[in-house]
């Protein structure tokens, strides 16, 4: 595997979207964005604010992931055996306080229509359209898809990408996780505006997932902001620890997934 494996995904999504804005153009794709959002705005349907109170709770809150694979461990879930609407409806049952759903479709095997059906199925709990943003399209995508919230990878993007579409995510009332790994990527997202920090505990060079990285770094987000820590995230031991560190939410992606029995999995998480 590519010990570069952020770039290389993000130059294949930049294929990938070129694609699509030929099927789709941009105005056509920015119209239909539009109209979702006069839809979801005369509707009540959730958005930012529902995305960033579920994450705002007294308690750690837990965002539990829709995806069938990852680079790291080849595919988790086989594909007569995935079903993200039954997932995602899992996870509410066992009182997920958010989705993070996959759409990547190359390296993650996700699609939109994972995305689709649950938001249209699911309306009381908020979704994460978890992809590679590397262009404002894919924003726009998101508010079609029902998506709360989007993610902005600061390694992936430049200073001026990522206050850009910061600032479009905010014109069409989504969220925004920027995710971090490190204490100079954390000043980059404080520094373009971000109100939701994630820290990623894998790094993406060698796949090896330690939470010590959100411990260590938890100091330098402001108590204003909403600070998740993602990846790694397994035992229940884990989850006290970052609870300790101050975390307001968990992002956890593996161990839900592969989990059998995700309301006792879950409970067993929250303690």
């Amino acid at each position: 595997m590519s010990k570069n494996i952020l770039e290389e995904i993000a130059a294949y999504t930049k294929k990938r979207i070129d694609i699509q804005k030929e099927a789709h153009s941009v105005k056509e794709v920015l119209k239909a964005a539009e109209a979702a959002l006069e839809e979801r705005e005369k509707s009540g349907r959730i958005g930012v604010k529902a995305f960033e109170e579920a994450l705002k709770k007294e308690k750690l809150s837990f965002i539990c992931e829709v995806k069938k694979a990852s680079p790291s461990k080849g595919q988790m879930v086989s594909d007569s055996d995935f079903d993200p609407l039954r997932i995602a409806s899992d996870y509410r049952a066992a009182g997920a306080d958010a989705f993070s759903v996959l759409t990547e479709p190359e390296y993650f095997k996700g699609s939109d229509k994972y995305l689709r059906s649950i938001t249209d199925n699911i309306t009381d709990i908020p979704a994460l359209r978890k992809d590679f943003t590397v262009d404002e399209y894919m924003i726009y995508e998101a508010e079609t898809l029902g998506a709360s919230a989007i993610l902005l990878i600061v390694a992936i993007l430049s200073q001026e990408e990522l206050e850009r579409y910061l600032s479009v995510a905010r014109e069409l009332k989504l969220a925004a996780i920027v995710e971090t790994h490190s204490a100079e990527e954390i000043d980059r997202a404080l520094s373009a505006g971000a109100d939701i920090v994630g820290i990623n505990n894998r790094d993406l060079r060698t796949f090896k997932t330690d939470i010590q990285n959100s411990i260590d770094l938890r100091h330098l987000i402001p108590s204003d902001k909403i600070f998740i820590s993602e990846s790694g995230i397994h035992t229940p031991g884990d989850i006290i620890r970052l609870r300790e560190c101050g975390a307001d939410a968990v992002l956890i992606g593996e161990a839900m997934v592969t989990s059998n029995d995700k309301g006792a999995m879950l409970k067993a998480l929250r303690g």
